[in-house]
Order: structure tokens, then sequence, then C-alpha cells
């Protein structure tokens, strides 16, 4: 049992040292990033990257509805936007990309909601869409 132990240990050893060759670790001292602790510079990546993510996304929202609605309505309905949608795009965003089966559910959800869309009478849906746009925007 021991032996077996310590092949493990041996080949967990030598699987760690070739994935830190990999990331460019060669010392104490190299460590990728502004900072010297990996910790700190996987923060400062991850906000950078939510952070541009986010910038991009809001950018994007904003020339799609400034196309028919103006762009200080636009500004005002993507930066307006209630606590309870913020929250529930983020948690649908969680589940359809954390597992195939959620990403499957979330994909169904939203095809429903297109089709159920497109069964309404299409002035009765634009009319709809307008009016929780317009909402937003006043806020």
């Amino acid at each position: 049992m021991a032996r077996r132990s310590r092949h493990i240990t041996d080949s967990i050893a030598n699987k760690v040292s070739e994935t830190t060759d990999t990331l460019g670790y060669h010392g104490e001292n190299s460590v990728p990033g502004p900072s010297t602790n990996p910790s700190t510079n996987l923060i400062i990546n991850d906000i950078m990257l939510r952070s541009v993510g986010r910038l991009a996304r809001m950018t994007v929202e904003k020339a799609i509805l400034g196309q028919r609605y103006g762009r200080q309505f636009a500004k005002n309905a993507v930066e307006n936007r209630s606590l309870l949608h913020t929250l529930t795009a983020y948690g649908v965003t969680k589940v359809a990309t954390r597992s195939i089966p959620g990403a499957a559910l979330i994909s169904g959800g939203l095809l429903v909601k297109t089709l159920f869309d497109r069964s309404q009478s299409s002035r009765k849906a634009r009319r709809a869409g307008d009016e929780s746009l317009r909402k937003q925007g006043e806020k």
C-alpha cells in the first residue's frame, strides 16, 4: 500500500512540475503577472476579464437599442436595470455555462419564449417589449 501511495505521490509531483514548466514558472521569484503572489494575479485577471466583458456587453446592448430608440434612451435602459433583472441574467448564465444539461435547459427555455412571442401578434409583442423598455429607461 505504501509503495502504491508513493508512486501516486511521485506521479502527482511530476505532473505539477510539468504544469509549472508549461506556465513559465522557473523558480520562487518568477511569477507571471504584476504581483509576486499567483493568487493575487488570478484575482487581478478575473476582475479585468469581467470588467472588459461587462463593458463590451453594455456597449453592444446600447448599440442594438440605440438603432431603434435613440442613444440616450438606450443608455438609460441599459444602465437602469433592476437588481432582480441583473441577478436573474447572472444566474441563468451560470446555469447555462456550468453543464450541458443546464445549457440545454436554458436554450430550451429561450426557444419556448421565442416561439411564444412569435405566436402573439407582432404588434402586441412589440408593444409589450416597448413598454418594458420604456419603464426601464425612465428610472
